[in-house]
């Protein structure tokens, strides 16, 4: 920062407890300048992102190859000071300066914020001031951007289930068959996930129960694709002797802030993985898998009442499992609309060529610069885009 400048900073109005966005959500705040003595400016300009982006290396010295890819869902941009012709630029006189902006999120499906083992997802909002030879000052703040409640998809309130059986042939014998039911395929942060499991151990084997919840994210550049694992859950239950039936009710519950599930992004996937499995020494292990779906902690699931005394009967096995959701539709193409009146002048005091003007007649004291957001068109992104894009 410029001895001259003082303060440079930036500042948002939270619009919920949780301080989270979602599209359409109204972004209001302000810029504050503080200045020690008079400077001259080029231009000062507030401006909205929306971006994905991921990266990896595969590969070593000569052989070491990059792989990134990128993806720009809006870039909104408000003038304070519009750059003009004049070589001098702007005068703005010391003391401090307070400009109000306001943007409005595209009505669009856009993934959640997300930083992860090769990607992230952001929605930033920068600052820059340029000064005639001088280098650009600049800050910057992340938003937390969250999906939208528009309702819950019939297939994310139903149950699943799964059979397995399993005949021992090598260092055993008899068979082995476990049922298991989850109560629904979506859940929110923080909540529980429940799950049935019927077990008959009919080999001459024990056995031990084993379930976990995995959480599988996905990099795509171009035709490559590069995947990563964290396991959120992974424990042990108790073991079934040989000959013994065993019925368990196995509780999950999420982390408050478990990444929720990102289905509609291009280059990038956060999904879940439930596995129920029977631990046999020396022998493949039966195993049920599910999907799991994690939504925003405001968009709960009403839970399924559960089979009736002690999870009695168990809903009959279904050979086809609920899939992960398909791919969402793309973003709608073309312009984003003006947010804002293009017959507005960006900066009223243009004319004057100093801020504050000295004649409070031509213009009225309390700046309040009228915001400007030009049209973007996100088909241009990735002209625009460097690996090592600043804010």
């Amino acid at each position: 920062m410029s001895r001259s400048i003082k303060k440079l900073s930036l500042q948002y109005n939270q619009i919920n407890e949780s301080n989270t966005f979602s599209s359409g959500d109204i972004v209001e705040g302000r810029v504050v300048l503080e200045v020690i003595k008079e400077i001259k400016v080029n231009s000062l300009f507030v401006k909205l992102t929306g971006d994905a982006h991921v990266s990896w290396t595969e590969g070593s010295g000569d052989d070491e190859t990059t792989y990134s890819d990128h993806e720009r869902y809006f870039k909104l941009k408000q003038y304070f000071i519009q750059e003009s012709l004049k070589k001098d630029g702007t005068v703005i006189r010391s003391g401090s300066h307070v400009f109000p902006f306001r943007f409005q999120l595209p009505q669009q499906n856009m993934p959640p914020s997300f930083k992860g083992f090769r990607g992230w997802v952001k929605y930033v909002l920068t600052v820059n001031l340029s000064r005639p030879w001088k280098s650009t000052s600049s800050t910057h703040t992340e938003l937390n951007f969250v999906l939208r409640n528009d309702g819950t998809s019939d297939h994310l309130l139903q149950p699943q289930s799964g059979t397995q059986d399993k005949k021992m042939k090598l260092f055993g014998s008899g068979k082995m068959s476990m049922n298991v039911t989850a109560e629904k395929t979506g859940y929110m942060q923080g909540e529980t996930i429940k799950v049935f499991v019927d077990i008959d151990n009919s080999s001459s084997r024990d056995v031990k129960l084993k379930y976990s919840l995995r959480q599988q994210q996905t990099f795509i550049a171009g035709r490559r694709t590069k995947r990563a694992y964290k396991d959120i859950v992974k424990e042990t239950r108790d073991r079934i002797p040989s000959g013994e039936k065993s019925k368990f009710i196995v509780d999950m519950t999420l982390p408050h802030d478990l990444n929720v599930t990102i289905e509609n992004c291009r280059i990038l996937k956060v999904q879940y993985e439930l596995k129920v499995y029977l631990d046999v020494s020396f022998a493949s292990d039966p195993e049920v898998k599910f999907p799991v779906v994690i939504l925003p902690a405001e968009q709960q699931c009403p839970p399924w009442q559960g089979p009736p005394g002690g999870f009695q009967p168990y809903p009959p096995p279904q050979p086809n499992l609920v899939p992960y959701p398909g791919e969402l539709p793309p973003p709608p193409a073309g312009l984003y609309p003006n947010l804002y009146d293009p017959t507005v002048l960006p900066y009223p005091g243009d004319a004057a060529g100093v801020y504050p003007n000295p004649n409070p007649h031509a213009i009225q004291p309390g700046f309040q610069p009228a915001p400007s957001a030009p049209v973007y068109d996100p088909n241009q992104s990735t002209k625009e885009f460097t690996p090592n894009m600043p804010y």
